[in-house]
């Protein structure tokens, strides 16, 4: 969770000097100005769970929540780099689910591209290892994965670099990687615990304390020392918290903005107020185009199924109708001899014997294997 306990928080009838309110309508005003030229953004998971993405820690839905079927001694160990070393398959099962591509990029990670667009983006730190903000087209050179990310891969002892390819097989057949050179387990760059975080964001933290605006999404601020990033903007600098509840020291500061809800909502009323919301409507979509044909085609896939186990369903009630009506059949014969006084092998059967029916052959059904974080 967020430390916004013992936090003094400011009169909020004392008006913004920088700002002309506490509001997107301001923070949208206040990025279309000449004064806005660095923005700086921290986000976490909440920007992703739109995307299917569960987060690490939300109750029930969190991705730790979601690991016992691992049989883990902690749900953390899956990312404890001691562990990893005794037991590294746990992870290699877990990454199938995480492994780009799967998810697609929300109206969030897009809104972060258009800054790009718009010379108004200065850096990204980024808490997620999805690379959902590279997929949605953010410069490379301006994201800073403070925690790592699938992006690259190394051997944790010699630390050679592993061809991506090769690690994508690995994780999406569950096979443990090893290094070439010296046999060592290979991983994603993602940041373990027991691990040091990357030398780039120690180095980029400059840029918040030159940034004209900060802009906190989808974090807990909750895991140092990335929680202490919007600490160092300037002080008259404005802060912005989109967020699902009020984290950090957020409400503070004179210039803070504190928006809660989803993401996406709050991205989509500043694109609105900023004039943008077709443009960055329009590149989603894009985005998400050929995925919107997969589901086409998964739908017509289903179809095909659906009907396939329609046809095999009524082969078999007719195959219990056939049982049925050799049933009505004796019991009708019986009664009929019974009544001529006639005794026969039927009568004489304590148990009826099983009725073999001709087997045909089982159809084949394209697509039929479905598997699914």
């Amino acid at each position: 969770m967020g430390v916004e306990h013992s936090i003094e928080q400011i009169d909020p009838t004392l008006p913004p000097r920088v700002l002309s309110g506490r509001n997107l309508k301001a923070v949208a005003d206040y990025i279309s100005s000449p004064s806005c030229q660095k923005i700086v953004f921290m986000v976490g998971a909440g920007i992703s769970t739109a995307a299917g993405i569960p987060d690490f820690r939300t109750p029930q839905l969190g991705l730790y929540a979601n690991l016992a079927r691992l049989s883990l001694p902690y749900p953390e160990a899956v990312f404890d780099i001691i562990f990893f070393r005794e037991n590294p398959l746990p992870f290699f099962t877990l990454a199938q689910e995480l492994w780009p591509g799967k998810y697609h990029p929300t109206l969030t990670h897009v809104f972060m591209k258009l800054l790009s667009t718009h010379n108004k983006l200065s850096r990204v730190f980024t808490q997620n290892i999805d690379t959902l903000e590279l997929a949605a087209g953010v410069p490379r050179e301006k994201i800073i994965f403070a925690h790592g990310s699938f992006d690259t891969q190394s051997c944790i002892d010699c630390h050679a670099a592993f061809p991506k390819s090769e690690m994508e097989e690995c994780v999406l057949s569950a096979t443990v990687a090893r290094c070439h050179g010296c046999g060592g387990l290979v991983k994603p760059d993602i940041v373990f615990f027991g691990e040091a975080l990357p030398e780039e964001f120690f180095r980029a933290q400059v840029e918040v304390e030159e940034a004209d605006l900060v802009i906190v999404m989808g974090s807990s601020l909750g895991v140092y020392p990335f929680a202490g990033l919007p600490q160092r903007a300037r002080e008259e600098v404005p802060r912005v918290l989109l967020n699902m509840n009020k984290v950090g020291e957020f409400g503070s500061r004179l210039e803070d903005v504190v928006w809660l809800g989803e993401c996406d909502d709050g991205v989509r009323e500043l694109a609105e107020h900023l004039g943008w919301w077709e443009e960055l409507e329009s590149e989603w979509k894009r985005l998400r185009g050929w995925k919107e044909e997969k589901e086409v085609e998964t739908k017509l896939d289903d179809e095909v199924l659906e009907k396939e186990v329609e046809k095999l369903t009524s082969e078999v009630e007719k195959s219990l109708q056939l049982v049925g009506n050799y049933k009505e059949l004796v019991e009708g014969n019986l009664k009929e001899e019974k009544r001529n006084g006639a005794t026969t092998d039927l009568e004489k059967e304590s148990t009826p014997q099983p009725i073999e029916l001709a087997k045909e052959k089982e159809p084949v059904v394209e697509g039929a294997s479905r598997s699914e974080l």
